[in-house]
């Protein structure tokens, strides 16, 4: 059976920065989904990420990126951009694409990586997220589900979300209440 890991990356500390982590935190509350998927929440790790992007058959990326789009526009994109740079000061340096660029070269990539990204309006310290984001939201899962259900995962909605930590609920209390 192919290992299906949705990924959300991003900062929740930034406003618009935390998308991708929030709608992995909110599919994995009100979600059930196969054993063989697996969701997690990225934040910033940088080169740690490297492991489960590797263990991936399958790879869901939820995040905030400046296309260069009207804010809260979403994307969906069927590949993410791989590439390596010489030099690094330490672990936490390397951007998402640069993960993936280090499991190409070592032969290890996803045999399939899908993109969804939302245009950020706001990345602002101690914000929430921008109306045009919060307003995006509920586009942005129904298009992860969609993605899924193409890769023949059928998830069922629970009864009763799961726990997350209280920083969790009141964060997305503010934005999607």
């Amino acid at each position: 059976m192919e290992q299906i890991i949705i990924l959300g990356l991003g900062n929740i500390l930034y406003g618009d920065e935390g998308f991708g982590v929030l709608l992995a935190q909110r599919l994995y509350a009100h979600w059930d989904f196969p054993e063989n998927v697996e969701i997690v929440d990225g934040g910033t790790q940088g080169q740690t990420l490297l492991t489960f992007v590797e263990r991936a058959d399958r790879l869901l990326v939820l995040d905030a990126v400046d296309f260069g789009l009207e804010p809260g526009e979403i994307l969906l994109r069927d590949n993410v951009p791989a590439y390596v740079t010489a030099q690094k000061i330490g672990p936490h340096q390397n951007s998402f694409s640069e993960v993936m660029g280090l499991a190409a070269l070592r032969g290890t990539a996803p045999n399939h990586c899908t993109l969804i990204g939302v245009q950020p309006a706001a990345m602002t310290l101690a914000a929430p997220l921008s109306t045009p984001v919060s307003e995006s939201f509920e586009a942005a899962q129904d298009k992860a589900l969609e993605v899924l259900l193409q890769w023949g995962v059928a998830p069922s909605l629970r009864a009763q979300p799961r726990h997350l930590s209280a920083a969790v609920l009141d964060t997305l209390a503010q934005n999607y209440a």
